[in-house]
């Protein structure tokens, strides 16, 4: 009778369905329904001992409650599992962090009577399946693990890459990249980045942002090998050499990532937008809709940005790059800071430096060689650290066998604003008569909305101090 007083109080408190609480060693997380106190759940938990902080935004219904679960935090399997998130986000963020120099080259050969926006649309429909498809792709891991959907991911990604050595015609690229090449790296990207979640914890961020380099590698990689093949072999060979290249390392993401924890008591393979209540998800979601709108547009237009302003061909190929390289310690170090101050906190900081990035450095400065260079190494680092630590503020807001269903939900709305984030900065161009002024300084305006919007997600979580490590 005790106990079932306990779930009525503290259901009464929350915007969820009563919290389940089973007898002896269990675990509390909020918003899942169908408690049976007879029913033993599918993993059994330590019981937490909650701080005053606990209490007090349990009644909120903001934070999920977590039991003492124990992570490995290191060994064998768990260093295997970041490896092979490692090759598998090598292959397909990198070929993501590659898309100025293929958009570049395209704009300037096969599609060269179409304008900028027009063919932004490609990429930016590519970007958007990469994310809204993960709506699906998050419960299935929750529920069945990496196997069967890092396999048909990797299958997807190289047959793409194939198929664009071949294109001529818009209609292809959109089918071969656009498509193709979206829905087949969603298969990819959740699994790699939320199977860390299960033997990490405390380190999480530090993990996480080893695994994440790897797309940032790529991103270096990538267009150079590319720029020399293009010379070399031709468009047609190029493709097909980086295709075997992501074969080879899509084979070691299949075999080494797997979850370890069991599902959720009643996990659904299907999508729960009802978790969208949360307020601090909610708020987190925001910030990173209008993080990601501004990310993407750099990494698309810096080199159309360079030849735009005066530098030669090779520079223009050469600054994502530079971009992406410095996005590699932006994904590794700060993982490791995030771990000491928090997650929340990292990124606010990043963006900070992004806004620098775009207000000081690239729209007085990026016509000049140093100017552009400093812009790139900027940003390039600052975005790195969002992008890996992006899931971890994820992971700070769920319960780790949920942590699938959370990021997945929050990156289906993301999906919206890579969707129109290259096609809206090609017509500000435009409208700008060809100068980049403008979509320099709206790229600064989304970075400062997404800082606001990140703020509040922690003030909503655990108060206003900007100094609690969150």
């Amino acid at each position: 009778m005790e106990e079932a007083e306990k779930c009525e109080n503290i259901s009464h408190y929350t915007h969820h369905p009563p919290i389940p609480e089973t007898r002896g060693p269990t675990y509390l997380e909020n918003g899942q329904v169908d408690f049976d106190e007879n029913k033993k759940p599918d993993i059994v938990l330590g019981v937490r001992e909650y701080s005053d902080s606990d209490k007090s935004n349990a009644g909120s219904g903001r934070v999920t409650l977590l039991g003492d679960e124990t992570y490995p935090e290191g060994g064998l399997q768990a260093w295997l599992v970041v490896l092979g998130s490692w090759s598998g986000l090598l292959a397909s963020l990198g070929l993501m962090n590659s898309i100025a120099t293929l958009q570049t080259y395209i704009a300037t050969h096969q599609l060269m009577d179409y304008d900028e926006g027009t063919i932004g649309w490609i990429f930016s429909f590519y970007t958007a399946l990469c994310f809204v498809c993960g709506i699906y792709i998050g419960p299935l891991f929750d529920r069945y693990g990496p196997r069967w959907l890092i396999g048909p991911g990797g299958l997807g990604v190289v047959a793409s890459v194939m198929l664009l050595s071949i294109c001529t015609k818009y209609w292809h690229f959109m089918l071969t990249w656009g498509i193709l090449n979206g829905i087949a790296t969603s298969l990819l990207f959740t699994p790699c980045i939320t199977a860390i979640g299960h033997f990490f914890h405390e380190r999480r961020g530090f993990a996480s942002g080893l695994a994440s380099t790897g797309g940032g590698i790529g991103g270096v990689a990538f267009p150079l090998l590319l720029q020399s093949l293009f010379d070399r072999v031709g468009w047609g060979w190029a493709l097909r050499i980086l295709g075997l290249v992501c074969l080879f390392l899509l084979i070691f993401a299949n075999f080494l990532v797997r979850k370890r924890l069991p599902p959720a008591q009643n996990a659904s393979p299907h999508p729960d937008f009802r978790i969208m209540r949360e307020k601090p998800f909610f708020l987190l979601t925001v910030g990173v809709f209008f993080l990601e709108f501004g990310l993407f547009i750099p990494l698309a237009y810096v080199s159309s940005y360079a030849l735009a302003n005066g530098f030669d061909e090779s520079f223009s190929f050469r600054i994502l790059p530079i971009l992406n390289a410095a996005s590699v310690a932006g994904r590794a170090l700060p993982g490791w800071w995030a771990d000491k101050i928090g997650a929340f906190n990292t990124n606010m900081i990043s963006m900070c430096v992004t806004v620098f990035a775009c207000y000081v450095v690239w729209l007085p400065f990026g016509h000049t060689t140093a100017g552009l260079v400093m812009f790139a190494l900027l940003f390039g680092f600052s975005t790195g650290n969002n992008i890996s630590i992006t899931p971890v503020c994820v992971g700070k807001l769920c319960h780790t066998q949920n942590y699938g269903r959370y990021y997945a939900t929050c990156y289906t709305v993301v999906s919206v604003a890579v969707l129109l984030s290259l096609p809206v900065a090609g017509t500000i161009v435009k409208a700008a008569g060809g100068n980049y002024w403008g979509l320099i300084l709206f790229t600064g305006l989304t970075q400062i909305i997404a800082l606001v919007a990140m703020y509040a997600a922690k003030v909503a979580s655990v108060g206003w101090s900007p100094w609690t490590n969150f």
